[in-house]
């Protein structure tokens, strides 16, 4: 009987444990929140959170404030990193720089003339350069706790803080309303003077001045997190990144998050950051193909992406580990967006300088994006790791085991596929493998992508390392440089048709389509539909066809074909960077400082015509000038082709 009684309790008590197992489960899922429920949860479009979301939030949300890092009293984990190679470089680099002294606040007639004369060069180093030296006087003062660093720290921060506006002149209206103070506005530049005060004020304790505290405090609650949660709540003119699809929301949003949870003495404030932030991220990602394409080109997916990431590990950390950004609600996506830089690499560190892309891998700057994406999406892992933010850096102590470079001499696949195709936007990288590699970027695309230039259609030919002809990149940010009537930003100053002088339209409808693709070892070819890029009623069809033959030095040929009701003017152009000869009326020789490529011109339907001339824009960033050679029918024609066939000279 007794034995029995215990078979009874061994079995209740087994029971009572599967109960609890099962419970801890059930409770261990809710604790973690499902970003799909949380966003279908959304009231309609709107960035701040609905109530079933708040109520979502709360069952994974801390009470307490986030504290990006211990303050400096602990000396056990400051000391620890002192001993670290980055902690010695940081306070290296933030000892040169000690006796310089702040350069702001700027006077209001530069404020002024930058914003009227979209000159940034009179303000936006001073502006960058004072929070760059305060950042690093402040992790420096909690390496070293000897005092040296504070009188600057006090002295930057005060001339922050005497500020009127925190914006680069560019961003504020033609009426400099927020310098005169009439509204506050969050900007690139005012997210990381918010953020650079938010930790000093956080780890330096009573390194400040009960008065100074008070008054960091106050201005980082109205320049930033009322800014940012009254935008949130009602869509206002000051943050109109907050539903963006480029770099700016992504950037904006991590700097006014990391402010409010820590600077906010509002537990609800803080939930409603961080409720908004995953919100706004809903539009930052669905800027990026389904087959992760960053239209805004390599250098600012390094730039968005990075500040995607480093808000979706503080938010991680915050959290607990109960938010993860990393897979959102498409882990498979994020995957793709973070292989972006590999996949769109034509050859030897080049890149198609699309829209207002960069044409080449740069080893400056930060790479915390690609250090990230290495550990969380199997990117290739970067050799060195490079950091341009305080943020960035107190990331990397606190989890060190995600910054680790290849160093370790493991090797990682470095042969580029002989093509990629990203399907979701039209974008090919035809890629030949010869001995002096003749390669092509092409997309079909759209009028309205970021940072959009008028360039369906456009390419990118590669030889080596020399950009030989195509997209010319992008205007320098001067004033009109994002007119869409820039030369060098409609579609005048693109490799593509001029159609009876009528330029490509803008807007998302105004698209080209992939409509067919033939790859192989040894030739690729790609037809695309862009029609719809012109606003033509008599335009029956326009075809471009890329056929990349891999054999021998290779041959690339661009070929476009039209038909129309009535007679049109037709013209293409071969734009380039470089020196180039005309030959005679059919042939053209490019030259770059390395490389020369033969572009042999055949016309079927009538006569053509070459005449070139300089493109009129001074200032580009892939370096002026460039020309622009227009081959044209003689005559007004219903139908006809023009083909370009480029050869290597070797």
């Amino acid at each position: 009987m007794n034995i029995n009684r215990g078979i009874k309790a061994i079995f209740c008590f087994g029971l009572l444990l599967c109960f609890v197992l099962i419970s801890s489960c059930e409770n261990q899922k809710k604790e973690s929140l499902n970003i799909s429920e949380y966003l279908k949860s959304a009231d309609g479009e709107k960035i701040y959170p609905s109530a079933k979301q708040i109520e979502l939030l709360k069952e994974v949300m801390p009470k307490e404030a986030y504290f990006p890092a211990p303050k400096i009293s602990d000396r056990t984990y400051w000391n620890a990193i002192l001993e670290t190679p980055s902690g010695k470089e940081y306070l290296k680099k933030a000892t040169l720089l000690i006796d310089k002294e702040p350069e702001v606040p700027i006077s209001d007639e530069i404020y002024k003339r930058a914003n009227k004369e979209g000159n940034r060069g009179i303000y936006k180093p001073r502006y960058y350069r004072t929070m760059e030296r305060l950042e690093h006087f402040i992790l420096a003062e909690c390496l070293e706790n000897k005092g040296r660093f504070i009188p600057q720290i006090r002295n930057y921060s005060q001339a922050i803080l005497d500020m009127k506006s925190w914006l680069h002149p560019n961003h504020d209206d033609k009426n400099n309303s927020v310098l005169e103070g009439k509204r506050v506005s969050i900007d690139l530049g005012a997210r990381k003077f918010g953020a650079v005060l938010a930790l000093a004020e956080s780890l330096l304790e009573d390194s400040f001045s009960e008065t100074m505290r008070a008054e960091v405090k106050k201005q980082l609650q109205w320049r930033i997190t009322d800014s940012y949660l009254t935008s949130c709540e009602t869509p206002n003119e000051n943050n109109h990144w907050l539903n963006g699809t480029s770099n700016w929301n992504s950037v904006c949003t991590s700097g006014s998050l990391l402010v409010t949870i820590i600077n906010s003495n509002n537990p609800d404030e803080r939930l409603a950051a961080v409720g908004s932030a995953i919100n706004s991220m809903k539009y930052y990602l669905s800027g990026f193909g389904e087959d992760g394409y960053c239209s805004e080109g390599l250098g600012y997916w390094g730039y968005g992406f990075s500040h995607y990431l480093y808000l979706a590990q503080i938010v991680l950390d915050y959290t607990d580990g109960r938010i993860n950004l990393f897979e959102f609600d498409n882990p498979e996506k994020l995957k793709k967006v973070g292989n972006f830089p590999e996949n769109f690499e034509i050859q030897n560190g080049t890149c198609a300088p699309f829209a207002d892309g960069v044409s080449h891998t740069s080893s400056k700057g930060s790479n915390f994006a690609n250090v990230l994406s290495s550990k969380y999406y199997g990117a290739k892992k970067p050799s060195e790791i490079r950091f341009e933010e305080a943020v960035e850096q107190i990331i990397a102590w606190n989890n060190p085991e995600l910054f680790t470079a290849n160093t370790t001499g493991v090797s990682q696949n470095t042969e580029l596929n002989d093509h990629t195709y990203f399907n979701d936007f039209g974008m090919v990288i035809s890629r030949g493998k010869q001995k002096s590699p003749f390669s092509i970027a092409i997309k079909a695309g759209h009028n309205a992508e970021n940072h959009n230039h008028s360039d369906v259609g456009t390419y990118i030919l590669v030889l080596n390392k020399a950009i030989m002809s195509g997209d010319i990149g992008a205007p320098s940010y001067t004033a009109g440089s994002f007119s869409p009537n820039n030369r060098a930003r409609s579609s005048w100053g693109h490799p593509v048709p001029i159609i009876d002088n009528t330029l490509q339209s803008n807007g998302r409808e105004f698209a080209g389509v992939i409509t067919d693709t033939k790859f192989s070892k040894n030739s690729d070819k790609v037809v695309m539909d862009i029609k719809a890029a012109y606003e033509i009623p008599s335009l029956k069809s326009l075809v471009r066809t890329m056929e990349n033959d891999k054999s021998g030095f290779g041959t690339i040929t661009i070929e476009d074909s039209f038909s129309s009701t009535k007679p049109v003017k037709f013209g293409v152009a071969i734009m380039t960077l470089n020196e180039y000869k005309i030959i005679d009326g059919n042939t053209v020789i490019l030259t770059s400082e390395n490389e020369k490529v033969k572009a042999e011109i055949i016309g079927n339907g009538a006569s053509i015509k070459i005449t070139d001339e300089l493109v009129p824009v001074k200032h580009l960033r892939e370096g002026a000038p460039a020309y622009r050679i227009g081959i044209d029918f003689t005559k007004p024609i219903n139908e006809g082709s023009i083909t370009i066939k480029y050869t290597p000279i070797l």
